[in-house]
């Protein structure tokens, strides 16, 4: 494309922004400068879209930058790049930038300069994550989002945001401090194994190295754990509500547009493939724990008061659908796991940044205060409807893609294609469409219940201008997915092919060592004859 290391720029851009923010005094000039550089990182991340070959080898990232040598004697490098699945989870965290700093722009009324700035360096770290090919350099990248989430739910959150800081930390750190010593182990092995007996931690060659199947386990258990927190999978979910209705409405749309999805992410990145045998052991085990949570979360949203707690909880059903997806290890059901990870990011934050105008507004998130307000703000209710519905899987919007392909996949699979099992997923289609409807008619319908909501204003044009882009998006991959998924489709190919191939190995190797063992004994009990 003629743009060298455009890959590096999307990622640290957002990071200079922060740095050239710290001297500035003015208010106005905080707030533009990262509106500009997010709307710039945006742009640019076009650019990686434009020159992404669909058609290109899915056993390299394209568009990478490589900058080895970091340390001596081992194998540790600045190695970046894109395919399929981090393209699209890239471009989702670039559009949601500029849509979290015009969301903030009213909201945020104190220490100003150290939430964009947070915000810009958050954004580092999680595209970093999505194109980090150093498992080291992946791991920086992972622990770098939880410092500026941290302060942003701590310092801008609610009544209760120490707790709930504290807790999304003390979390996130467990799972991701066991990962490391699988990071530390992996390399250590691979580089035995096919590195010289140096250190490595490139991915290329760390999928290259067969994992022994007695490591497995424990390895797969460790990464699995740390992306489980993340996502979060049922039962290891109970930070996630408190997070979410503590967190200012930019942190929330954060949290719950990108930053779940790294969980996804690395299941998919690095479970199957490092794995590949552990991974279908668990399988099952896996994709029930996610079918309870489809079902758990959609049932407690139910009940819920607070619209923000609601979806908040939704996010624990409509993650435990992508769960199910990546652990069907069929090309259908991964491709509806990649694709729905963008429409949850799309319409979750939407959902998000809907109830945030309410509060806003009413200072109040309890639905019983609410009611009747279509007749008052017709373009809000507009926006809900569209919004709820694709959450809900309306076919025509973009849940229903991912939804019917995560289903039709897993019922397909042989892994986990338990009749019972998908019937209780589908369920939560269901299940889905009756709290979402539920939100709608205690907040939009029926008649007014309390007489300051009949001077509530409509959404003005700076709101519009957040939601819309989504909305378009949620259209465009409801009606037209296939630009989406002709980009992901290679790399969920070769992820399962690497699945296949190294699972074949083992097995082959293993009926050579029986075999070894066989003709071992047979010639021991003929020298005992003889």
């Amino acid at each position: 494309m003629g743009f060298p290391y455009l890959t590096s720029i999307v990622i640290f851009l957002p990071l200079l922004g922060a740095l050239l923010m710290l001297p500035m005094r003015h208010l106005a000039a905080i707030r533009w400068t990262a509106l500009l550089t997010t709307t710039v990182t945006f742009l640019l991340s076009l650019l990686l879209y434009a020159g992404f070959d669909p058609a290109g080898d899915p056993a390299q990232p394209q568009l990478a930058d490589r900058i080895s040598g970091w340390f001596p004697g081992l194998d540790i490098q600045y190695y970046v790049g894109i395919d399929g699945l981090g393209l699209l989870l890239i471009l989702l965290t670039t559009l949601l930038g500029p849509v979290v700093v015009l969301s903030s722009w009213n909201y945020i009324d104190r220490y100003q300069k150290g939430y964009y700035a947070l915000l810009l360096v958050l954004q580092t770290g999680m595209t970093g994550v999505f194109a980090a090919y150093d498992l080291l350099l992946f791991y920086i990248f992972f622990e770098l989002t939880l410092i500026p989430m941290y302060f942003i739910i701590g310092i801008w959150g609610g009544e209760d945001r120490i707790y709930a800081a504290v807790k999304f930390v003390l979390y996130t750190l467990v799972g991701s401090l066991l990962m490391l010593v699988g990071i530390l182990y992996l390399g250590f092995a691979a580089g035995d194994g096919v590195n010289g007996g140096v250190f490595t931690t490139d991915y290329f060659k760390v999928l290259a190295y067969s994992v022994p199947l007695a490591a497995q386990g424990w390895l797969f258990f460790v990464f699995a754990l740390a992306f489980a927190i993340k996502v979060p999978l049922f039962p290891l979910h109970t930070w996630l509500p408190d997070a979410h209705v503590q967190a200012p409405t930019g942190g929330s749309v954060i949290l719950a547009g990108v930053l779940l999805k790294m969980g996804t992410y690395g299941l998919v990145r690095f479970c199957l493939p490092f794995f590949p045998n552990a991974a279908q052991d668990f399988a099952l085990w896996m994709a029930v724990l996610a079918v309870v949570g489809i079902v758990y979360g959609a049932l407690v949203s139910r009940v819920q008061a607070d619209a923000k707690k609601l979806v908040a909880y939704s996010s624990v059903s409509h993650l435990g659908f992508v769960v199910l997806g990546i652990f069907a290890f069929t090309v259908e059901a991964l491709q509806g796991a990649i694709i729905q990870m963008v429409n949850h990011g799309l319409s979750t934050g939407a959902l998000f940044l809907l109830v945030g105008m309410l509060y806003e507004r009413r200072h109040t998130r309890l639905m019983e205060e609410f009611g009747g307000i279509a007749r008052v703000m017709p373009v809000f209710a507009f926006f809900l409807v569209f919004t709820a519905l694709a959450s809900a899987g309306l076919p025509g919007l973009n849940g229903f893609v991912g939804e019917f392909m995560i289903l039709l996949g897993s019922l397909k699979s042989t892994v986990i294609g338990h009749p019972v099992l998908i019937a209780l997923a589908t369920s939560g289609v269901i299940l889905a469409a009756v709290y979402l409807l539920w939100l709608l008619y205690r907040t939009l319908f029926g008649p007014i219940q309390k007489e300051v909501n009949r001077t509530l204003s409509d959404l003005k044009a700076r709101e519009v201008l957040l939601l819309a882009p989504l909305a378009v998006l949620m259209l465009w991959i409801g009606v037209a997915p296939k630009p989406f998924l002709t980009r992901s489709e290679p790399t969920a190919r070769f992820l399962l092919e690497t699945v296949a191939q190294k699972r074949l190995s083992a097995l082959q190797e293993a009926e050579r060592g029986v075999e070894n063992a066989a003709l071992n004994g047979f010639t021991d009990h003929q020298n005992v004859v003889q």
